[in-house]
Protein backbone atom coordinates (compact mmCIF):
# COMPACT_ATOMS: atom_id res chain seq x y z
CA UNK A 1 0.00 0.00 0.00
CA UNK A 2 1.15 3.41 -0.91
CA UNK A 3 0.48 6.80 1.04
CA UNK A 4 -2.75 8.31 -0.68
CA UNK A 5 -1.28 11.22 -2.69
CA UNK A 6 -4.50 13.28 -4.08
CA UNK A 7 -3.88 15.44 -7.29
CA UNK A 8 -6.26 18.62 -7.21
CA UNK A 9 -5.15 20.19 -10.14
CA UNK A 10 -7.65 17.62 -11.74
CA UNK A 11 -11.23 17.24 -10.51
CA UNK A 12 -14.00 18.99 -8.71
CA UNK A 13 -12.41 22.11 -7.04
CA UNK A 14 -15.45 21.86 -4.43
CA UNK A 15 -14.79 17.85 -3.87
CA UNK A 16 -11.31 18.23 -3.04
CA UNK A 17 -11.76 21.21 -0.64
CA UNK A 18 -14.43 19.27 1.34
CA UNK A 19 -12.33 16.42 1.48
CA UNK A 20 -9.33 17.90 2.58
CA UNK A 21 -11.44 20.02 5.45
CA UNK A 22 -13.14 17.86 7.30
CA UNK A 23 -10.05 15.34 8.56
CA UNK A 24 -8.54 18.60 9.39
CA UNK A 25 -11.32 19.64 11.29
CA UNK A 26 -11.75 16.90 13.49
CA UNK A 27 -8.32 16.70 14.13
CA UNK A 28 -8.02 20.63 15.21
CA UNK A 29 -11.71 20.16 17.32
CA UNK A 30 -10.05 16.84 19.23
CA UNK A 31 -7.24 18.55 20.14
CA UNK A 32 -9.17 21.54 21.31
CA UNK A 33 -11.27 19.19 23.60
CA UNK A 34 -8.28 17.45 24.97
CA UNK A 35 -6.28 20.17 25.74
CA UNK A 36 -9.71 21.32 28.09
CA UNK A 37 -9.93 17.92 29.67
CA UNK A 38 -6.09 18.27 30.40
CA UNK A 39 -6.34 21.42 31.65
CA UNK A 40 -8.96 19.60 34.02
CA UNK A 41 -6.81 17.17 35.10
CA UNK A 42 -3.60 19.38 35.90
CA UNK A 43 -6.45 21.98 38.20
CA UNK A 44 -8.36 18.99 40.07
CA UNK A 45 -5.59 16.62 40.73
CA UNK A 46 -2.46 18.61 40.66
CA UNK A 47 -3.55 22.06 41.92
CA UNK A 48 -4.55 25.77 41.25
CA UNK A 49 -0.37 26.67 41.79
CA UNK A 50 0.28 23.74 38.94
CA UNK A 51 -2.59 25.40 36.55
CA UNK A 52 -1.39 28.27 36.59
CA UNK A 53 2.68 27.26 36.38
CA UNK A 54 0.97 25.62 32.74
CA UNK A 55 -0.82 28.84 31.54
CA UNK A 56 1.58 30.80 32.60
CA UNK A 57 4.13 28.83 29.79
CA UNK A 58 1.22 28.89 27.14
CA UNK A 59 2.92 31.83 25.35
CA UNK A 60 6.27 30.69 25.40
CA UNK A 61 5.39 26.94 24.28
CA UNK A 62 3.01 28.90 21.74
CA UNK A 63 5.85 30.82 20.35
CA UNK A 64 8.42 27.68 19.98
CA UNK A 65 5.51 26.15 18.24
CA UNK A 66 5.24 28.96 15.63
CA UNK A 67 8.68 28.50 14.79
CA UNK A 68 8.47 24.74 13.67
CA UNK A 69 4.74 24.63 12.70
CA UNK A 70 5.85 27.98 10.33
CA UNK A 71 8.39 26.43 8.54
CA UNK A 72 6.50 23.41 8.14
CA UNK A 73 3.62 24.93 6.39
CA UNK A 74 6.82 26.94 4.23
CA UNK A 75 8.04 23.41 3.45
CA UNK A 76 4.61 21.84 2.49
CA UNK A 77 4.08 24.91 0.24
CA UNK A 78 7.30 24.31 -1.95
CA UNK A 79 6.12 20.54 -2.16
CA UNK A 80 2.90 21.20 -3.13
CA UNK A 81 4.07 23.58 -5.88
CA UNK A 82 6.69 20.86 -7.33
CA UNK A 83 4.31 18.43 -7.00
CA UNK A 84 1.62 20.37 -9.12
CA UNK A 85 4.24 20.92 -11.57
CA UNK A 86 5.00 17.24 -11.63
CA UNK A 87 8.67 17.69 -10.93
CA UNK A 88 9.01 14.47 -8.24
CA UNK A 89 12.91 15.09 -8.52
CA UNK A 90 12.28 18.09 -6.56
CA UNK A 91 9.58 17.35 -4.57
CA UNK A 92 12.25 14.58 -3.27
CA UNK A 93 14.53 17.06 -2.63
CA UNK A 94 12.05 19.56 -0.83
CA UNK A 95 11.59 16.42 2.03
CA UNK A 96 14.60 15.77 2.23
CA UNK A 97 16.31 19.47 3.42
CA UNK A 98 13.00 19.59 5.12
CA UNK A 99 14.78 17.13 7.96
CA UNK A 100 17.78 19.78 8.15
CA UNK A 101 16.00 22.71 7.93
CA UNK A 102 13.40 21.54 11.06
CA UNK A 103 16.41 19.69 12.68
CA UNK A 104 18.24 22.56 13.39
CA UNK A 105 15.98 25.33 14.30
CA UNK A 106 14.53 22.49 16.78
CA UNK A 107 17.89 21.54 18.85
CA UNK A 108 18.64 25.52 18.38
CA UNK A 109 15.26 26.20 20.41
CA UNK A 110 15.02 23.70 22.69
CA UNK A 111 18.69 24.50 23.85
CA UNK A 112 17.64 28.11 24.19
CA UNK A 113 14.18 27.77 25.51
CA UNK A 114 16.10 25.12 28.07
CA UNK A 115 18.61 27.39 29.23
CA UNK A 116 17.08 30.12 29.63
CA UNK A 117 13.65 29.11 30.64
CA UNK A 118 13.84 31.22 33.85
CA UNK A 119 14.74 34.41 32.20
CA UNK A 120 11.96 34.27 29.94
CA UNK A 121 9.09 33.78 32.61
CA UNK A 122 10.72 36.34 34.41
CA UNK A 123 9.86 38.45 31.54
CA UNK A 124 6.45 37.56 31.51
CA UNK A 125 6.24 38.63 35.39
CA UNK A 126 5.60 35.09 36.45
CA UNK A 127 4.68 35.03 40.46
CA UNK A 128 6.99 33.88 42.65
CA UNK A 129 5.26 31.58 44.61
CA UNK A 130 4.67 29.44 40.53
CA UNK A 131 8.42 29.86 39.32
CA UNK A 132 9.76 26.56 40.47
CA UNK A 133 7.20 24.71 38.58
CA UNK A 134 6.55 26.85 35.74
CA UNK A 135 10.38 26.63 34.65
CA UNK A 136 10.51 22.96 35.47
CA UNK A 137 7.00 22.62 32.59
CA UNK A 138 8.48 24.98 30.44
CA UNK A 139 12.06 23.08 30.58
CA UNK A 140 10.45 19.38 29.95
CA UNK A 141 7.81 20.62 27.14
CA UNK A 142 11.10 22.34 25.32
CA UNK A 143 13.09 18.82 25.36
CA UNK A 144 9.71 17.73 23.02
CA UNK A 145 10.30 20.52 20.36
CA UNK A 146 12.38 17.83 18.08
CA UNK A 147 9.65 15.72 18.28
CA UNK A 148 6.87 18.35 17.31
CA UNK A 149 8.77 19.68 14.97
CA UNK A 150 9.66 15.98 13.13
CA UNK A 151 5.79 15.09 13.04
CA UNK A 152 4.90 18.96 11.94
CA UNK A 153 7.25 18.86 9.01
CA UNK A 154 6.16 15.36 7.79
CA UNK A 155 2.39 15.98 8.41
CA UNK A 156 2.74 19.16 5.97
CA UNK A 157 4.38 17.27 3.70
CA UNK A 158 1.80 14.58 3.45
CA UNK A 159 -0.87 17.30 3.28
CA UNK A 160 1.08 19.69 0.56
CA UNK A 161 0.34 15.83 -1.40
CA UNK A 162 -3.18 16.08 -1.03
CA UNK A 163 -3.32 13.37 2.10
CA UNK A 164 -4.84 14.79 5.30
CA UNK A 165 -6.30 11.96 6.74
CA UNK A 166 -2.95 10.22 7.78
CA UNK A 167 -1.78 12.84 10.09
CA UNK A 168 -5.07 12.74 11.99
CA UNK A 169 -5.08 9.47 12.52
CA UNK A 170 -1.39 10.22 14.45
CA UNK A 171 -2.69 13.32 16.31
CA UNK A 172 -5.17 11.25 17.53
CA UNK A 173 -3.03 8.76 19.15
CA UNK A 174 -0.92 11.14 20.08
CA UNK A 175 -3.64 12.68 22.07
CA UNK A 176 -4.84 9.62 23.65
CA UNK A 177 -1.42 8.45 24.93
CA UNK A 178 -0.67 11.73 26.19
CA UNK A 179 -4.48 11.93 28.26
CA UNK A 180 -3.77 8.21 29.46
CA UNK A 181 -0.09 9.25 30.39
CA UNK A 182 -1.73 12.16 32.53
CA UNK A 183 -3.42 10.30 34.62
CA UNK A 184 -0.89 7.15 35.65
CA UNK A 185 2.02 10.20 35.94
CA UNK A 186 -0.31 12.94 38.24
CA UNK A 187 -2.81 10.52 40.22
CA UNK A 188 -0.49 7.44 40.52
CA UNK A 189 3.02 8.31 40.22
CA UNK A 190 2.58 11.69 42.04
CA UNK A 191 4.50 13.51 39.70
CA UNK A 192 2.77 16.88 39.60
CA UNK A 193 3.71 19.31 36.63
CA UNK A 194 6.46 17.15 35.85
CA UNK A 195 4.59 14.17 34.89
CA UNK A 196 2.22 16.38 32.97
CA UNK A 197 4.87 17.66 30.67
CA UNK A 198 6.67 14.37 30.80
CA UNK A 199 3.70 12.76 29.39
CA UNK A 200 3.44 15.04 26.64
CA UNK A 201 6.74 14.41 25.44
CA UNK A 202 6.21 10.88 25.22
CA UNK A 203 3.00 11.60 22.91
CA UNK A 204 4.84 13.81 21.08
CA UNK A 205 7.82 11.55 20.12
CA UNK A 206 5.41 8.74 19.74
CA UNK A 207 3.26 10.59 16.59
CA UNK A 208 6.57 12.31 15.05
CA UNK A 209 8.45 8.55 15.24
CA UNK A 210 5.31 6.83 13.99
CA UNK A 211 4.31 9.52 11.47
CA UNK A 212 8.16 9.32 9.96
CA UNK A 213 7.86 5.27 9.93
CA UNK A 214 5.09 5.38 8.10
CA UNK A 215 5.81 8.11 5.76
CA UNK A 216 8.77 5.66 4.62
CA UNK A 217 7.30 2.64 3.77
CA UNK A 218 3.65 3.94 2.48
CA UNK A 219 4.98 7.11 0.51
CA UNK A 220 7.66 7.13 -2.95
CA UNK A 221 8.68 10.28 -1.81
CA UNK A 222 10.51 9.24 1.60
CA UNK A 223 12.37 6.62 -0.67
CA UNK A 224 15.33 8.88 -0.38
CA UNK A 225 18.89 8.36 -2.42
CA UNK A 226 21.62 9.46 -0.95
CA UNK A 227 22.45 11.91 -3.38
CA UNK A 228 19.02 13.45 -2.83
CA UNK A 229 20.05 13.65 1.12
CA UNK A 230 22.51 16.27 0.19
CA UNK A 231 21.53 19.83 1.37
CA UNK A 232 20.29 22.46 -1.11
CA UNK A 233 20.95 25.41 -0.26
CA UNK A 234 18.33 26.68 -2.68
CA UNK A 235 15.46 24.88 -0.72
CA UNK A 236 16.93 25.73 2.44
CA UNK A 237 16.62 29.37 2.14
CA UNK A 238 13.41 29.28 -0.21
CA UNK A 239 11.99 27.01 3.28
CA UNK A 240 12.76 29.83 5.39
CA UNK A 241 11.74 32.40 3.10
CA UNK A 242 8.37 31.33 3.35
CA UNK A 243 8.20 29.45 6.85
CA UNK A 244 9.78 32.49 8.96
CA UNK A 245 6.97 34.74 7.77
CA UNK A 246 4.01 32.60 8.80
CA UNK A 247 6.28 31.60 12.43
CA UNK A 248 6.37 35.51 12.67
CA UNK A 249 2.40 35.89 12.19
CA UNK A 250 1.46 33.27 15.02
CA UNK A 251 3.45 35.19 17.47
CA UNK A 252 2.04 38.81 16.40
CA UNK A 253 -1.18 37.28 16.98
CA UNK A 254 -0.55 35.65 20.65
CA UNK A 255 0.96 38.91 21.59
CA UNK A 256 -2.19 40.94 20.63
CA UNK A 257 -4.27 38.82 22.32
CA UNK A 258 -2.49 38.91 25.26
CA UNK A 259 -2.34 42.51 25.45
CA UNK A 260 -6.08 42.38 24.62
CA UNK A 261 -6.57 39.95 27.33
CA UNK A 262 -4.90 42.61 30.01
CA UNK A 263 -7.28 45.33 28.94
CA UNK A 264 -9.98 42.34 29.76
CA UNK A 265 -8.43 41.83 32.77
CA UNK A 266 -8.79 45.50 34.12
CA UNK A 267 -12.31 44.66 34.54
CA UNK A 268 -12.11 42.18 37.43
CA UNK A 269 -13.15 38.72 37.78
CA UNK A 270 -16.68 38.81 35.84
CA UNK A 271 -15.47 40.12 32.34
CA UNK A 272 -12.81 37.85 32.62
CA UNK A 273 -15.09 34.63 33.33
CA UNK A 274 -17.23 36.03 29.94
CA UNK A 275 -14.17 36.41 28.08
CA UNK A 276 -12.31 33.73 29.24
CA UNK A 277 -15.49 31.44 27.71
CA UNK A 278 -16.14 33.38 24.53
CA UNK A 279 -13.03 33.19 23.64
CA UNK A 280 -12.65 29.53 24.67
CA UNK A 281 -16.19 28.47 22.54
CA UNK A 282 -14.34 30.96 19.70
CA UNK A 283 -11.25 28.52 19.12
CA UNK A 284 -13.64 26.03 18.37
CA UNK A 285 -15.96 28.51 15.78
CA UNK A 286 -12.34 28.92 14.17
CA UNK A 287 -11.44 25.51 13.84
CA UNK A 288 -13.71 25.35 10.12
CA UNK A 289 -12.16 27.84 8.77
CA UNK A 290 -8.50 26.86 9.84
CA UNK A 291 -8.96 23.99 8.21
CA UNK A 292 -10.61 24.94 5.06
CA UNK A 293 -7.40 27.53 5.07
CA UNK A 294 -5.14 24.57 5.24
CA UNK A 295 -7.09 22.76 2.36
CA UNK A 296 -7.05 25.80 0.24
CA UNK A 297 -3.11 26.38 0.91
CA UNK A 298 -2.62 22.97 -0.50
CA UNK A 299 -4.80 23.41 -3.32
CA UNK A 300 -3.62 26.93 -4.40
CA UNK A 301 0.11 25.27 -4.24
CA UNK A 302 -1.07 23.08 -6.27
CA UNK A 303 -2.65 24.57 -9.41
CA UNK A 304 -0.30 27.34 -9.26
CA UNK A 305 2.74 24.82 -9.53
CA UNK A 306 0.56 23.60 -12.29
CA UNK A 307 0.45 27.08 -13.75
CA UNK A 308 -3.16 26.95 -13.84
CA UNK A 309 -4.17 30.35 -12.11
CA UNK A 310 -7.88 29.76 -13.27
CA UNK A 311 -8.24 27.20 -11.08
CA UNK A 312 -6.28 28.94 -7.98
CA UNK A 313 -9.34 31.54 -8.58
CA UNK A 314 -11.56 29.20 -8.85
CA UNK A 315 -10.87 27.56 -5.76
CA UNK A 316 -11.03 30.53 -3.83
CA UNK A 317 -14.54 31.26 -5.09
CA UNK A 318 -15.08 28.13 -4.00
CA UNK A 319 -13.78 28.07 -0.39
CA UNK A 320 -15.47 31.56 -0.04
CA UNK A 321 -19.08 29.81 -0.76
CA UNK A 322 -18.20 26.99 2.16
CA UNK A 323 -17.35 29.84 4.54
CA UNK A 324 -20.59 31.74 3.83
CA UNK A 325 -22.52 28.48 4.58
CA UNK A 326 -20.89 27.63 7.82
CA UNK A 327 -21.28 31.20 9.11
CA UNK A 328 -25.54 31.44 7.87
CA UNK A 329 -25.99 28.18 9.82
CA UNK A 330 -23.70 29.23 12.92
CA UNK A 331 -24.79 32.75 13.55
CA UNK A 332 -28.27 31.73 13.91
CA UNK A 333 -27.54 29.04 16.51
CA UNK A 334 -26.06 31.45 18.63
CA UNK A 335 -28.18 34.08 18.46
CA UNK A 336 -30.73 31.99 19.84
CA UNK A 337 -29.08 29.62 21.78
CA UNK A 338 -26.12 31.66 23.05
CA UNK A 339 -27.75 31.61 26.74
CA UNK A 340 -27.45 27.65 27.16
CA UNK A 341 -23.80 27.58 25.56
CA UNK A 342 -22.46 30.06 27.86
CA UNK A 343 -24.33 28.33 30.94
CA UNK A 344 -22.39 24.71 29.64
CA UNK A 345 -19.37 26.46 30.89
CA UNK A 346 -20.73 27.90 34.10
CA UNK A 347 -23.15 28.76 36.22
CA UNK A 348 -22.90 32.37 37.79
CA UNK A 349 -26.19 34.26 35.98
CA UNK A 350 -23.98 37.53 35.83
CA UNK A 351 -20.94 35.78 33.99
CA UNK A 352 -23.81 33.84 31.43
CA UNK A 353 -25.48 37.23 30.68
CA UNK A 354 -22.74 39.29 29.64
CA UNK A 355 -21.34 36.40 28.04
CA UNK A 356 -24.63 35.05 26.00
CA UNK A 357 -24.48 39.17 24.63
CA UNK A 358 -20.90 38.90 23.72
CA UNK A 359 -21.31 35.44 21.76
CA UNK A 360 -24.44 37.47 19.74
CA UNK A 361 -22.73 40.31 19.29
CA UNK A 362 -19.18 38.53 17.56
CA UNK A 363 -21.12 36.14 15.77
CA UNK A 364 -22.15 38.68 13.32
CA UNK A 365 -18.24 39.03 12.57
CA UNK A 366 -17.71 35.65 11.90
CA UNK A 367 -18.26 35.78 8.11
CA UNK A 368 -15.50 38.37 8.01
CA UNK A 369 -13.08 35.86 10.35
CA UNK A 370 -13.70 33.37 7.55
CA UNK A 371 -12.22 35.84 4.99
CA UNK A 372 -9.45 35.96 6.52
CA UNK A 373 -8.51 32.76 6.29
CA UNK A 374 -9.42 32.01 2.84
CA UNK A 375 -7.94 34.86 0.89
CA UNK A 376 -4.48 34.18 3.11
CA UNK A 377 -4.55 30.73 2.58
CA UNK A 378 -4.43 31.24 -1.09
CA UNK A 379 -1.89 33.91 -0.77
CA UNK A 380 0.19 31.38 1.19
CA UNK A 381 -0.23 28.27 -1.11
CA UNK A 382 0.93 30.87 -3.80
CA UNK A 383 4.44 31.37 -2.31
CA UNK A 384 3.13 35.20 -0.97
CA UNK A 385 3.58 34.45 2.92
CA UNK A 386 5.45 37.57 3.26
CA UNK A 387 2.15 38.93 4.02
CA UNK A 388 1.57 36.80 6.84
CA UNK A 389 3.48 38.84 8.91
CA UNK A 390 1.81 41.84 7.51
CA UNK A 391 -1.28 40.50 8.55
CA UNK A 392 0.04 39.70 11.86
CA UNK A 393 1.13 43.61 12.54
CA UNK A 394 -2.44 44.56 11.27
CA UNK A 395 -4.24 42.55 14.21
CA UNK A 396 -1.64 43.76 16.81
CA UNK A 397 -2.18 47.19 16.22
CA UNK A 398 -5.77 46.86 15.68
CA UNK A 399 -6.56 44.56 18.78
CA UNK A 400 -4.44 47.40 21.40
CA UNK A 401 -5.41 50.56 18.97
CA UNK A 402 -9.74 49.59 19.00
CA UNK A 403 -9.55 48.01 22.98
CA UNK A 404 -7.80 51.39 24.68
CA UNK A 405 -10.03 53.25 22.39
CA UNK A 406 -13.37 51.81 22.70
CA UNK A 407 -13.40 50.71 26.31
CA UNK A 408 -13.11 54.55 26.94
CA UNK A 409 -16.40 55.40 25.23
CA UNK A 410 -19.43 55.32 27.74
CA UNK A 411 -22.00 54.75 24.74
CA UNK A 412 -23.53 56.40 21.80
CA UNK A 413 -27.14 57.32 20.75
CA UNK A 414 -28.47 56.00 17.67
CA UNK A 415 -32.71 56.29 16.47
CA UNK A 416 -33.12 57.92 20.08
CA UNK A 417 -31.72 54.77 21.92
CA UNK A 418 -28.21 54.64 24.01
CA UNK A 419 -26.26 51.96 22.89
CA UNK A 420 -23.63 51.25 26.35
CA UNK A 421 -19.77 50.57 25.03
CA UNK A 422 -17.20 50.68 27.76
CA UNK A 423 -16.37 46.69 28.43
CA UNK A 424 -18.29 45.89 25.08
CA UNK A 425 -15.61 47.69 23.94
CA UNK A 426 -13.51 44.66 24.38
CA UNK A 427 -15.96 42.39 22.03
CA UNK A 428 -16.41 45.06 19.40
CA UNK A 429 -12.40 45.71 19.36
CA UNK A 430 -12.56 41.28 17.91
CA UNK A 431 -14.80 42.10 15.48
CA UNK A 432 -13.27 45.51 14.10
CA UNK A 433 -10.10 43.82 14.51
CA UNK A 434 -11.19 40.63 11.94
CA UNK A 435 -13.29 43.08 9.88
CA UNK A 436 -10.22 45.33 8.92
CA UNK A 437 -7.88 42.19 8.70
CA UNK A 438 -10.29 40.58 6.11
CA UNK A 439 -10.40 43.69 4.47
CA UNK A 440 -6.61 44.13 3.84
CA UNK A 441 -6.30 40.25 3.11
CA UNK A 442 -8.87 40.27 0.16
CA UNK A 443 -7.23 43.72 -1.03
CA UNK A 444 -3.88 42.06 -1.35
CA UNK A 445 -5.29 39.22 -2.72
CA UNK A 446 -7.91 41.39 -5.66
CA UNK A 447 -3.83 43.27 -5.78
CA UNK A 448 -2.78 40.01 -7.60
CA UNK A 449 0.90 40.01 -6.18
CA UNK A 450 0.50 36.55 -5.47
CA UNK A 451 1.10 35.56 -9.00
CA UNK A 452 4.48 37.32 -9.37
CA UNK A 453 6.48 33.80 -7.31
CA UNK A 454 8.18 32.20 -9.41
CA UNK A 455 8.71 28.30 -8.57
CA UNK A 456 11.71 27.86 -10.92
CA UNK A 457 14.00 30.45 -8.85
CA UNK A 458 13.78 27.57 -6.38
CA UNK A 459 15.99 25.12 -8.36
Amino acid sequence: MKSKVIDMSVGSPTKHLLAFTFPLLIGNVFQQLYNMVDSLIVGNFVGANALAAVGTCGPLNFFFFSLSSGLAVGIGIIVAQYFGAKNDKMVRTTVSNSFYVLGVVSVVVTLIGYIFAKLFLRILQCPDVILAESVTYLRITTLGIIFTALYNGIASILRALGDSRTPLYFLIISSIINLVLDFVFVLACHWGVFGVGFATIIAQAVSGILCLIYAYYKNEYFHLSRKELHPNRIIIISSFKLGVPLAFQGTLISISVMALQGVVNSFGETIMASFTIVHRIESLIQQPYGSLGAAVTTFSGQNYGAKDLTRVKKGFHRATFIAFCFTAVIVPVFQIFADHIIGWFIKDPEVIRIGAIALRLTSWFYLPLGMIYVPRAVLNGCGDTTFSMINGITEVICRIAFSQILIRFAGFTIFGKFIPVGFWGIWLTEGITWSITAVICLIRYRTGKWRTFELGKME
